[in-house]
């Protein structure tokens, strides 16, 4: 009797199982912050990753409302990995001093999805201080972060490590070159986007083709 009335209430509500995204297996759920200080660090990051030949994807243009945290998750789960760099994560300047939260979240997402799906996602912690994540998150004590130490070719160094690929994989100073090379066309990427803000959705697309066309043009 309790059975029949649990499986008639469910079909009230209607509650059918959410069927997972596909999984895109060069696909990079890239989980950083947006700001100025961090501009040059996040063009590593899209320099880096396209270099190895992944495909950096991040919530830039997903918009709020109810609906954002379940279209945050939707991207997690498409990706094969995922980045959440932490070195960002103290008080902000701005009044009223607030703790940046949206990194250790989205990191705890991406957690739970690999500990129910360990087959489907692989994420990497980075940081810029060695022991601070000891400190910062002490759940997470065991996991060794990629430390970065704020600089670009130490992210570039990093991601090299996170990602051992078969077969040839480019090194620090080829990466650097790239970046070089995708900077001097930043201003132009800005201008038909239309934007001051580097970190819009349509930036962030074109910055991926520019990388991927600099890196291709260079291995013909």
């Amino acid at each position: 009797m309790k059975t029949g009335r649990l499986s008639e209430r469910r079909n009230r509500l209607d509650l059918k199982p959410m069927p997972f995204p596909p999984v895109t297996q060069n696909a990079v759920f890239l989980n950083i912050p947006y700001d100025d200080r961090f501009r040059r660090l996040y063009l590593a990051y899209i320099v880096g990753l396209t270099e190895l030949g992944l495909e950096p994807r991040a919530t830039l243009g997903i918009p709020g409302g109810e609906r954002r945290l379940d279209r945050i998750l939707e991207l997690i789960q498409s990706c094969r990995y995922s980045i959440h760099d932490l070195s960002r994560i103290e008080l902000d300047r701005k009044p009223p001093p607030t703790p940046r939260f949206n990194m250790p979240l989205e990191l705890g997402m991406s957690l739970t999805w690999q500990r129910l799906n360990p087959a489907r996602h692989t994420w990497f912690v980075l940081e810029s201080e060695h022991r601070r994540l000891q400190k910062s998150m002490s759940d997470l004590n065991g996991t060794d972060p990629n430390v970065h130490g704020g600089t670009i070719e130490g992210v570039m160094r990093e991601l090299c490590n996170a990602f051992v690929r078969k077969g040839p994989q480019p090194g620090v100073p080829q990466m650097l070159e790239t970046y070089r090379k995708v900077r001097q066309q930043l201003d132009d990427v800005m201008k038909v986007a239309g934007t001051t803000n580097l970190f819009e959705a349509r930036v962030f697309k074109d910055l991926c083709f520019v990388a991927r066309a600099v890196a291709s043009s260079r291995s013909r």
